[in-house]
């Protein structure tokens, strides 16, 4: 069998799902020509667990709806879960030697919500432990390679999803951003990938990092790709008490978003060729500073120029409490892994130390034998603040300057711009190791990404162009938007995609 999937000869899930329903191939042929793809790219580590037997199970189910003319609307397309969303069968690991071989006895509910439009599940994604990274380097079991580049990262944390979709071994991938893991991952590979807002995607299921901060949100080439597994995705869910139940004042459920996407586009096709005539692009001085490669901002003023071309205006704007985002972050995420990553201890579930002489050593040495360097050091940031004497000075001070950062946010939206542009990172994939010397400067690259995340705000990167000092990588556009409004970026997005081919690039054809 050959090791290309036959769904790369589609440009898109539409085009597919027209496929499978007049039945010119299966779900069945597709699954297995994913698996064949995906088991034998083994450089890339992208995959963590495949079973090819609940693979092509999932695709029989697919393949009697289809039969039957009774297809959900994913049925049959290949995608995958990172590893940080509890799926029955699959091991669920979140990239960590403490829970190695754990299988869940329950789906997440973005697991079963797409399983239940249809998708086919190829296996679980590489990632950092616990979502714990900007550069896939902190995964127990190796890191993730970049496609175009296999010396370089390929973003962090959903560094396997983003890969996996560069490389053509599924159309989409699942994918969670705490402080920019969605969007990071998606510019330094070149595919496409949004961040919902905070609240729209359930989270039950998906292994905690930073409870107030971890969303869930889909990875896939082009902006209509993203919209066929967000808007199945998104929905209030009950088991979930950060879940919203309406998103300014319409219920959160699937069809909000396809709706506000299929608002969007009919007006821009009124528009004609001036299709986003009257959008106000933002565009924050602080976003454009020393600390930006050249190459990178090259790339975001050619996109900004094309979205001018098509009609819109660029707004200066300031979003002065940038820089402070990275240290009001890395105080409330790890608080919050802090708490949420105690549960690890040994007794009730996960690695347990072979050796140990009480209650207490036994959950100080499972914790030391099974979290990473990265998950430990985060941990005991968090203990830290949390501490007496701590938690007035550090986290209480940061839940200030988040609500601050959300307030310049809400102004910049409120006065001057209906979305914000600007790049995701300060410059292209670095190469893996390059940081090893200074654990926190991968911190460094998350200060693009990190205010929207504090805020709760919807943002996505989409391919805008190539840099770097040798070999040509990826360089994405982030784009902002206000609360709820995912439907009305994934269709500026699609307008962009329309007019240029970043998205189409592909690693060894660029």
């Amino acid at each position: 069998m050959s090791s290309t999937p036959l769904h790369t000869e589609f440009g898109s899930i539409a085009s597919l799902r027209g496929a499978l329903r007049e039945r010119k191939l299966s779900a069945r042929e597709l699954a297995a020509s994913a698996l064949d793809a995906a088991q034998a790219d083994t450089s890339l580590n992208a995959f963590l667990h495949i079973d090819p037997e609940l693979t092509l199970a999932q695709a029989d189910a697919a393949d009697k709806l289809l039969a039957g003319g009774l297809a959900a609307p994913l049925a049959g397309i290949p995608i995958a879960h990172k590893d940080v969303f509890v799926t029955q069968g699959w091991r669920t690991t979140a990239a960590s030697k403490i829970l190695a071989g754990y299988v869940s006895p329950f789906d997440a509910t973005v697991v079963s919500r797409l399983q239940q439009a249809g998708a086919v599940s190829i296996g679980k994604l590489n990632c950092d432990e616990f979502a714990m990274g900007s550069g896939n380097e902190n995964s127990a079991f190796g890191p993730v390679r970049n496609p175009w580049d296999h010396s370089a990262v390929p973003g962090g944390s959903s560094g396997g999803s983003a890969a996996a979709v560069a490389a053509g071994l599924v159309m989409a991938a699942t994918g969670t951003d705490t402080g920019g893991s969605v969007r990071q991952p998606a510019a330094l590979c070149g595919v496409s990938g949004i961040k919902p807002t905070y609240g729209t995607v359930s989270r039950f299921g998906m292994i905690a990092y930073g409870s107030s901060l971890d969303q869930a949100g889909p990875i896939a080439r082009h902006a209509r790709d993203l919209l066929e597994l967000l808007d199945p995705m998104s929905g209030f869910d009950a088991r979930d008490s950060t879940s919203l139940e309406t998103c300014d004042g319409v219920d959160n459920a699937p069809g909000r978003i396809r709706a506000d996407f299929d608002a969007a586009v009919q007006a821009q096709d009124a528009a004609g060729a001036q299709a986003l005539k009257g959008l106000r692009i933002g565009v924050p001085a602080e976003f454009f500073n020393g600390g930006l490669a050249a190459d990178v901002a090259a790339a975001v003023e050619a996109a900004l120029l094309t979205f001018e071309s098509l009609g819109a205006v660029r707004v200066g704007i300031s979003l002065p409490l940038t820089e402070l985002s990275i240290p009001t972050y890395y105080v409330i995420a790890p608080a919050e892994a802090s708490s949420n990553l105690s549960r690890y201890d040994g007794v009730r579930y996960g690695h347990r130390a072979a050796q140990y002489r009480d209650l207490a050593e036994m959950t100080s040495r499972s914790r030391t034998e099974g979290f990473g360097a990265e998950v430990m050091r985060r941990i005991m940031v968090g203990t830290y603040v949390l501490s007496h004497g701590y938690y007035d000075a550090y986290y209480l001070q940061a839940q200030r300057v988040r609500r601050m950062i959300a307030n310049d946010f809400r102004q910049a939206f409120s006065q001057h711009c209906d979305v914000i542009m600007g790049p995701v990172t300060p410059g292209v994939a670095k190469h893996i190791g390059d940081n090893r010397e200074d654990p926190t400067a991968d911190w460094l690259a998350d200060v693009y990404t990190l205010g929207v995340s504090l805020a709760g705000l919807p943002a996505m990167s989409i391919p805008c162009g190539f840099g770097g000092p040798a070999r040509p990588l990826p360089v994405g556009l982030q784009i902002i938007g206000n609360y709820f409004n995912e439907g009305r970026l994934l269709a500026i997005a699609d307008r962009f995609q329309q007019v240029t081919d970043w998205h189409q690039r592909k690693p060894g054809q660029q």
